[in-house]
């Protein structure tokens, strides 16, 4: 059955709210908590994933719960969205992300250096502790492919439904953890623009000068997850099939 543009429009309002409590509970705890020391850090992963596991349940039924630019790309690669759907999840999240990034910069008082701290850093993700662009870039890959894996995996069979959000919150805590010394961590590139637009306003552009990191690094590392999965997937399909026919 064609989907209609009302469905369509119930799907991009649900990425565009999913995408505003990411950032406002995500990205407001790191702020809150300045991502000082290993309690701030923990408190910002949990945050994230917990955010993640929120809306999965809550409108993952709507619109899949992506509220991520790099995995409605891997989905799309997947052959599991169109190309027209792709670009409406894009700009809602966007869209979603620019609100989330307003609300919390109301809370703080502030859209320039906002927590006027290490949570500034955070919350636009700097490349942060005098670490190379590459490496950066190299981070958010690594990073945006472990996770993007990881829910290609556990949306692979309907068995795990019940689950899925639970991994998939998970799977983005264990990211921050790694990645919040690092860059910050993005791996997410609605929720890195977002900010950055809103911390440009306010006079600051250090985060939208390395922003391409944050959009460059999550895509990569959704494709190549994308496309590993394919293989995997594919190959795993090709022995079941013939496993049946050996039975015969």
């Amino acid at each position: 059955m064609k989907e209609s543009t009302l469905d369509t429009v119930k799907k991009c309002l649900a990425e565009c709210i999913g995408t505003m409590v990411l950032v406002i509970f995500g990205c407001g705890v790191a702020v809150a908590t300045g991502c000082v020391g290993n309690d701030g850090i923990v408190a910002t992963a949990l945050a994230f994933g917990l955010v993640i596991v929120a809306m999965a349940y809550s409108i993952g039924n709507v619109s899949g719960c992506h509220i991520n630019p790099a995995v409605s790309f891997a989905m799309l690669l997947s052959k599991k969205m169109s190309l027209k759907d792709f670009f409406c999840y894009v700009a809602s999240q966007i869209i979603g992300a620019l609100i989330g990034a307003a609300i919390v910069g109301l809370f703080f008082g502030s859209f320039a250096n906002l927590g006027g701290n290490a949570a500034q850093e955070t919350l636009v993700n700097a490349y942060g502790n005098g670490g190379s662009l590459f490496v950066a870039l190299l981070v958010e890959i690594v990073l945006t492919f472990a996770f993007v894996l990881a829910i290609l995996g556990v949306t692979s069979r309907t068995d795990n439904k019940a689950v899925t959000g639970i991994v998939i919150g998970l799977a983005l805590t264990l990211v921050h953890l790694l990645g919040i010394r690092l860059t910050g961590t993005s791996v997410n590139p609605a929720r890195s623009i977002g900010p950055a637009l809103l911390q440009m306003i306010g006079g600051d552009f250090k985060a939208i000068s390395q922003i391409w990191i944050f959009i460059v690094g999550p895509l990569a590392g959704a494709a190549l997850a994308a496309v590993l999965y394919s293989f995997i997937d594919a190959k795993k399909a090709k022995n079941d099939g013939e496993s049946g026919e050996d039975a015969d």
